[in-house]
């Protein structure tokens, strides 16, 4: 994009202050650049200086943050300079972000995409938190408790929001900038910041920030900032005066300990500015305030022969809607002569005069208005010229992007013109309500020189890069007299250290006078002060009484000519979006009765496909549901956090677990965003580096956590070292010292958590129904899922839907029943709720997930369908258990293997029951001599008494559902009996130590043993016992497996329905690949405790199979692919056919060939054993077809002297 033309002249200057428009290609984010803080990096990169701010703005917040805690611990706090530091330093850093969203991101986000955006929603998250602690300070209740506890906590939050963010930006974008921009550009983004904030800003920032910092970093600053500035004597002169003034401030001032009160003194336009109004004074007259270098005794006697200086609002008025009306004009032009090819230069004039409307706007809110009369506004007026404006750019924007149609041509003119006139019409209304109320009262109310003073202060809310383009565009609307007027009331109210400012903005408005370019010539009759003419050489008299400042700026001043420069700095920096800017612009009116950024004036920019994404169901949904929990329990942590300056040990107790919950389910949220979804989003090649940000946000967050914590821990260990005797005054002080400190930590835990999430909504949630199909969405879901262990599925199910509607639930289970289909999960699900001892969590699943607990229970009455007692099988005849039989074939809610397993029993079933039937009569009658068969321990170890089996190391036998004998596990019961044990069905249990049989569970209940535990792992689904080894049951397997658990050394993979390593991610994906036979040793792998081993194509053997196997294969048994890498070898046999030559009547034949691993055919040459893929180079390939090409081979034959080539596969010979 170019820059637009200037409208009324302005430019030129040299220096470093030029490139305006920065392209270069889009790169990757080089990860490395990002690891190490730039603390210790060289300043020799220009955009190094906003460490200083970052440094200067820590302090104060942390400065601030002492003085809220100590006003909350009871602490003497003059409130009036709190509030006052607030303003000052929410004025700073709201600018500084408007500066950074205007200049610096957008030129960042045309190298690197993806990151801006996440710190320009930042910068709107804390405006939010200013804002609110001004509001808490405005309120009434100041002597209340909870006001002084509350504004610590918010102040707290605050200090922690903008030190995480600053800190982020040093870490990601700083390193960006230094990687992708050059110094010079570097340079020139710094200088274009500077130019961008208001002047008055500027007049407070610099000083406060050269005062905020030590001796060193200063020196440093100041190098930094002559790389900045560009090489023009005048524009050096403007900002070393600033920078020299916050020195002298520190200096004067060092014995004064609260900085910031003294520097919101000091550099406060509105303090001392509006007092005296009743008493003229001459302009020239010393004045207590400002101190001037120039007196006239004369003056009284000119100003009353003058205009009121206040009337040069009408200056403003007439050039503004002369503008206007242009524009208005020129919209009629082009609705008739049909033309639309200039609306680019017609849209920039609307930016300029938006611009210009919108400043004038402010300054009337925070200079005239205020100045006037407290009462009087035009706040409504202002924000409806421009919610026109906006309405306005925004047609013709959607003209220029989406090209103007025949259909749509006479509607879109008829359109422009009635919003040019609409606009003309609503801001001459304005105007003249305006002169008619506020010029008169302000004429009666105000000396020359407080008009005077008015009007400049109203002229520097403007910032130089638009002050260069404005002054020439209004004195060139001006008479020569009225323009030599304007400039002598400019020069008269500038204080003395503006002295080179006013000169600078002279300079710019004489470029407007194209016949007369010098107004300084008598322009001041009435003074012995002759204004030095920007257009001319600067004399020897300008430097005879310097204003005061560093040695710096002092070699900079000498006598050679200063012709006055331009900034260097074109208009529409970067092609910022209007939206965005006039957003931003109004943000900076700090009005009180402003309405707030999101109300219906202003819409924040946001994508509808937000919205758009709950009319469907997204799998995706799920992961941004979990936000609704996550702030459910924030808001209590902040709220409840409050309860504990006076609480007793179960309500701490009950804090601390709810908090613990919290903790434990967000690192499992967080850890699924860093490792599944955000490596998803930035897979996408338009979506790289868009979640680094989120990353850094994880990582501050977790270290909150860990905060809380530990201030959680340290009150209750002062709780249990006073054993709740909180009476004594140290103890009662240092107690509610640590309750603020907590109450602080709750609160910024919820801020920071708040605002993460708002933005993941607001801009990565969109991003999956752009650029992820459901499928896609569906997998991602999976993997999420498929890592939480069930332990974590336990806590998490009833926390996350205890948040929700029913009608969320529903959608959420929905979702979850579609990503786990292939798995055992609504089993695991129906049995862990139907195990479990809360009866809360049992009624919130069964009425918030009643889909997910009904096909539960339909599978459970299926199962019982086909499971006839023992007595209905003996009556049943031959066709009955057929008709059975069918039944369960014909079942389709039923899997394959639990139809096998069905059928099998069956079959046998007369033969089991007259089996089981014997058994039980046996025993029934020796259990009256000699007890339960098995009562007694058993032993892994037999001389160092360590209870268990061959099997497994326990302390404890099951009981038998099936024939109630005691074993020691399932083996040990299937290896001496004809048919196989439930374990899931195993009721009771017998402990080893006391013999005693009791309800299985993990410990032994008999007193005697004292809690004595059966093993260190217990599952009581399963009803798994282990005593050595590391296991953890599966919910998606429904099975008990080894290993750390899923998330730390497996994941389960919802298309094969197992649980792989987490190496195996990227693996070949099967439907329910582990779901057969074993292809070596054909036993049923799912529920195999046997190692098993996954094979490249997605195929699973057992671990022992595969090296049995493939000491003479190296094929798949099932499909034929390559087991492994088989590089070594298709090399060995390259090697062998290169030095193999073959007889003379060979040499013409080919032969056509399948490949196995590729599965593409081809051709090779006729081998009797060998043949290569000419694709993959692979020697996996099978014969399909032989043909002789070479008609001119010697030994050629007729057809019937040929033989047959006999199809064969490269594959059939043994590697062993």
């Amino acid at each position: 994009m170019a820059g637009r033309e200037e409208v009324g002249g302005g430019g030129g200057g040299g220096g470093r202050g030029g490139v305006a428009i920065l392209s270069g290609e889009v790169n990757s984010v080089d990860s490395s650049l990002t690891e190490t803080c730039l603390e210790n990096c060289e300043l020799k990169y220009p955009i190094l200086i906003f460490i200083f701010f970052h440094k200067a703005i820590r302090l104060e917040l942390e400065s601030l943050q002492k003085s809220a805690t100590d006003m909350a611990t009871g602490q003497l706090v003059d409130t009036q300079a709190l509030f006052e530091r607030y303003h000052f330093v929410r004025s700073i850093y709201k600018h500084h972000s408007y500066a950074e969203d205007e200049v610096i991101f957008p030129a960042l986000d045309v190298r690197v995409k993806n990151v801006a955006q996440a710190y320009s929603l930042e910068h709107k998250g804390e405006s939010d938190l200013f804002d609110h602690i001004l509001e808490l300070l405005n309120t009434n209740n100041q002597k209340d408790e909870n006001f002084t506890k509350e504004l610590a906590s918010c102040t707290g939050a605050l200090q922690t929001s903008v030190s995480q963010h600053l800190s982020k930006e040093e870490e990601q974008v700083f390193p960006l900038l230094i990687e992708k921009f050059s110094i010079e550009e570097q340079a020139s983004l710094v200088w274009q910041f500077f130019c961008t904030i208001p002047v008055n800003m500027l007049a407070k920032f610099l000083p406060w920030l050269s005062s905020s910092i030590c001796i060193d970093d200063y020196q440093d600053m100041q190098k930094c900032l002559s790389k900045v500035v560009p090489n023009e004597k005048l524009l050096q002169q403007v900002f070393f005066n600033w920078i020299a003034a916050g020195e002298n401030i520190k200096m004067s001032g060092s014995c004064n300990s609260d900085t910031g009160m003294q520097l919101t003194t000091d550099f406060s336009y509105s303090s001392s500015l509006y007092q005296e109004t009743d008493r003229l004074d001459c302009p020239c007259e010393t004045s207590k305030t400002v101190k001037r270098k120039y007196t006239s005794p004369n003056v009284d006697i000119v100003d009353t022969r003058e205009l009121h200086p206040i009337d040069e609002i009408i200056y403003w008025h007439s050039a503004i809607k002369r503008e206007l009306n242009d524009i208005a004009e020129e919209a009629r032009r082009i609705q008739l002569s049909e033309d639309f090819s200039d609306l680019t230069i017609f849209n920039e004039r609307l930016q300029f005069i938006a611009e210009v409307c919108i400043f004038h706007s402010i300054a009337e809110d925070k200079i005239i208005f205020p100045a006037v009369d407290g009462e009087l506004s035009y706040f409504q007026e202002h924000a409806e010229e421009e919610s026109n404006f906006y309405v306005f750019r925004c047609l013709i924007e959607n003209m220029q992007n989406e090209g103007l149609k025949s259909s749509s041509a006479a509607d879109f003119y008829k359109k422009l013109c009635f919003h040019a006139d609409h606009i003309m019409e609503t801001i001459q209304r304005h105007f003249d309500k305006e002169e008619m109320q506020v010029l008169p009262l302000a004429r009666k109310h105000f000396s020359f020189e407080k008009q005077r003073e008015l009007l400049y202060h109203s002229l520097c809310v403007m910032p130089l890069k638009l002050l260069e383009r404005v002054l020439p565009w209004l004195v060139g609307s001006l008479s020569e007299n009225d323009a030599k007027t304007f400039l002598r009331n400019m020069h008269l109210a500038a204080p003395a250290p503006d002295t080179a400012l006013v000169t600078l903005l002279s300079g710019w408005a004489c470029k407007g006078r194209h016949q007369n370019p010098c107004l300084s010539s008598g322009a001041i009759d009435c003074c012995d002060f002759r204004l030095v003419c920007p257009c001319q050489p600067v004399q020897k008299s300008f430097h005879e009484k310097p204003v005061k400042q560093n040695a710096f700026a002092d070699e900079i001043v000498s006598d050679r000519s200063c012709i006055v420069p331009g900034l260097g700095v074109r208009s529409n920096n970067l092609g910022l979006s209007t939206l965005s800017k006039t957003k931003s612009l109004r943000s900076l009116s700090f009005k009180a009765d402003a309405p707030p950024i999101n109300s219906s004036l202003f819409c924040w920019e946001t994508d509808t496909s937000i919205s758009d994404m709950g009319h469907g169901v997204h799998p995706i949904d799920t992961l941004f549901k979990f936000h609704k929990a996550i702030r459910k329990d924030l808001e209590y942590l902040d709220v409840e956090s409050e309860k504990l300056g006076d609480c007793d040990e179960s309500f701490l107790r009950q804090f601390t677990g709810r908090f613990r919950l919290l903790w434990g389910l967000y690192i499992a949220h967080s850890n699924a965003e860093d490792e599944i979804v955000f490596p998803a989003l930035e897979s996408k090649e338009a979506l790289h580096n868009v979640s680094h940000s989120y990353t850094l946000d994880h990582k501050q967050e977790e270290k909150l956590f860990a905060d809380i914590s530990s201030a959680l821990t340290e009150l209750c260990h002062f709780r249990d070292g006073h054993e709740g005797n909180l009476m004594g005054n140290d103890t009662l002080r240092k107690y509610n010292e640590l309750v603020t400190k907590l109450q602080g930590l709750c609160k910024s835990i919820r801020v920071s958590l708040d605002q993460h999430i708002f933005r993941e909504e607001l801009e990565l949630w969109p991003l999956f129904g752009k650029h992820f199909s459901v499928k896609e969405q569906d997998k991602i879901i999976g993997r999420i899922i498929g890592t939480t262990g069930a332990e974590v599925l336990q806590s998490m199910l009833p926390w996350v839907t205890s948040a929700l509607t029913n009608d969320e639930v529903n959608k959420v289970m929905e979702i979850w029943k579609q990503a786990t289909r292939n798995t055992m999960f609504s089993e695991w699900l129906h049995e862990f709720w139907k195990e479990s001892q809360t009866s809360s969590q049992s009624d919130i699943l069964e009425d918030k997930t009643h889909k997910g607990v009904d096909s539960c229970k339909s599978l459970d009455q299926n199962e019982q369908m086909f499971k006839p007692g023992w007595k209905d099988i003996f009556r049943m005849n031959q066709n009955e258990l057929e008709t059975e039989i069918r039944k369960v074939y014909l079942d389709p809610t039923l899997d394959p293997r639990r139809k096998s397993y069905l059928v099998q029993n069956l079959l046998t079933s007369r033969w089991i029951a007259a089996q089981q039937k014997s058994i039980q009569e046996m025993e029934d009658g020796a259990s009256s001599i000699e007890g339960i068969v098995g009562q007694c321990p058993s032993y892994r170890v037999s001389d160092k008494q360590i209870f268990g089996c061959n099997h497994y190391k326990r302390n404890c036998k099951l009981v038998a559902a099936c024939c109630g004998k005691l074993f020691t596990c399932r083996f040990c019961h299937d290896e001496v009996s004809d048919h196989t044990m439930d374990r899931k069905a195993t009721a009771e249990m017998m402990c080893m130590h006391c013999l005693m049989i009791q309800a299985v569970g993990p410990s032994c209940v008999t007193p005697s043993c004292n809690g004595f535990f059966m093993a260190k792992y217990y599952c009581n689904i399963c009803k798994f016992f282990d005593d050595e080894r590391t296991v953890y049951h599966c919910p998606f397997c429904n099975l008990c497996r080894l290993g750390k658990g899923l998330g730390k050394d497996f994941f389960h993979c919802m298309t094969c329905n197992c649980c792989l390593a987490l190496k195996l991610v990227d693996h070949k994906c099967l439907e329910k690949s582990l779901e057969t036979n074993c292809p070596i040793c054909c036993e049923f792998l799912f529920t195999s405790s046997a190692a098993v081993r996954a094979l490249p194509c997605g195929h699973y053997m057992h671990s022992a199979c595969f090296q049995a196997y493939a000491c003479s294969n190296y094929i798949c048994p099932i499909c034929s692919k390559s087991m492994g890498d088989m590089a070594v070898y298709f090399g060995m046999l390259n090697a062998l056919l290169a030095s193999e030559e073959l007889p003379e009547e060979y040499r013409g034949l080919v032969q056509d060939i399948l490949c196995n691993d590729c599965e593409r055919k081809g051709t090779a040459n006729f081998h009797w054993l060998y043949h290569k893929c000419g694709f993959c180079g692979s020697y996996n390939t099978r014969v399909i077809k032989s043909e002789r090409t070479n008609s001119n081979c010697p030994h050629q034959g007729d057809d019937d002297d040929r033989q047959p080539l006999i199809p064969r596969t490269s594959s059939d010979r043994q590697t062993g």
